[in-house]
């Protein structure tokens, strides 16, 4: 795989964060007109995506739908066209390499975008960001946001402050001016509990953590927290632009809400094979084999659990990595049972770098599952993921399976 890296940080601002703003729900609106203007809330159970119009009554992604509809009751609630997001992604990806061949992928809605060196044949970087924002109008029909700095997370930053559908430059003699007075939450890595516990400290925005010593920063929020929030509360970020790196892990979750508290051991487990074979399907297309599987739990009192298991060997296949992931399941059943469950997710990590093959497992011991598993494949591949199922999941809701970047 051919890795190419921008060059290190200049004294320029030439590093574009673009994001297409509240992605399913402006492809919805742009597909039915009706929906324009008005607030739209993509998933009925669990909110997908809600629209700025939706987002003003403050209804946000991963809320349940019975409080987002009480929060906003005229809101108008879509059911998730996963293929058209797809779709969309792929032309926006389009527009992303036509402007630069340095992009590099965050997510189906967003990516770095370095644009150094274009200036004589392409103009400064605003006027590429601004022509980037009207080719995704016009090709796409869709609203982005750009943030343009010298860094990637000052570029991040600066498009969720521009949000939404703006433009925003943070010029490299005004950057600290634009990000001291930003709430500490801006800080990449600063979630709610991290916030939380500095605000306990009086330490509510970027600035206040800017006048902290390195030291003072790890006694309070630990030393890999604390030397990251010092750097980055200076705009310090050394990271590239990179492409043509692979993922590290591959993973697939599935939203439960409220009823995941009722649902029986065979119900869940039903959720756990049909998560494992869409990771397993995901690798094998990807030829990637992985040897840690990891479990993602989060419970009724929005707490969360992460539990894994390292195989002798590194493999693709559907059985031993669903056998390594019941058995996860299995040990965390006693916190499931006293907390109840909303999510579970699975991911595989500890990938071959190179493509390792499935036979590199003891071939005798998997032969079978090997077989069965290309069999599955070759159905799949020529008449669609739903052609073949397993049989526990026969009548079952498989859930929805988002779109996602290359593997």
């Amino acid at each position: 795989m051919v890795r190419v890296a921008s060059t290190a940080p200049t004294a320029d601002a030439t590093i574009l964060h673009a994001d297409l703003d509240s992605f399913y729900a402006s492809v919805e609106q742009r597909d039915d007109p009706a929906l324009r203007g008005r607030p739209v809330i993509v998933g009925g159970g669990v909110v997908l995506a809600a629209s700025y119009e939706a987002k003003a009554y403050g209804v946000r992604t991963a809320m349940g739908g019975r409080q987002a509809r009480q929060l906003c009751p005229h809101a108008l609630v879509v059911p998730p066209r996963m293929s058209a997001y797809s779709e969309a992604s792929d032309a926006v990806f389009e527009v992303f390499r036509d402007t630069t061949p340095l992009v590099e992928p965050l997510s189906v809605d967003e990516a770095f975008l370095d644009v150094a060196g274009l200036r004589r044949i392409a103009g400064t970087p605003v006027e590429i960001a601004a022509r980037l924002r009207a080719q995704v109008r016009d090709r796409v029909g869709l609203p982005i946001t750009v943030g343009i700095a010298r860094t990637k997370f000052l570029a991040k930053v600066a498009s969720q402050e521009a949000k939404p559908d703006g433009l925003l430059l943070v010029p490299p003699d005004r950057e600290l001016a634009f990000l001291h007075p930003l709430p500490v939450r801006r800080l990449w890595g600063v979630g709610a509990k991290t916030a939380e516990k500095l605000h306990t400290y009086g330490i509510e925005t970027v600035a206040d953590v800017a006048e902290l010593s390195e030291s003072t920063l790890c006694s309070l929020v630990g030393h890999a927290m604390g030397c990251r929030l010092f750097a980055l509360s200076r705009n310090i970020d050394r990271r590239r632009v990179v492409t043509g790196v692979r993922r590290h892990s591959v993973g697939a979750q599935r939203a439960l809400g409220r009823r995941g508290n009722t649902m029986s051991a065979a119900e869940i487990d039903a959720v756990v094979v049909n998560l494992i074979d869409r990771i397993t399907r995901r690798m094998r297309n990807a030829g990637r084999t992985a040897r840690t599987v990891v479990l993602r739990l989060r419970f009724d009192d929005f707490g969360r659990a992460t539990r894994s298991h390292t195989m002798a060997r590194a493999t693709a296949s559907t059985d031993v990595i669903l056998a390594a992931a019941r058995d996860l399941v299995a040990a965390a059943a006693p916190l499931i049972a006293e907390r109840g469950l909303t999510l579970i997710g699975f991911a595989v990590s500890n990938i071959d770098r190179d493509g390792a093959q499935q036979l590199e497992l003891p071939y005798e011991e998997h032969a079978d599952t090997v077989a069965l598993d290309d069999a599955v494949d070759k159905v799949r591949k020529r008449y669609g993921n739903s052609a073949i199922t397993r049989g526990v999941l026969v009548g079952r809701d498989p859930g929805l399976e988002m779109p996602h970047l290359p593997d």
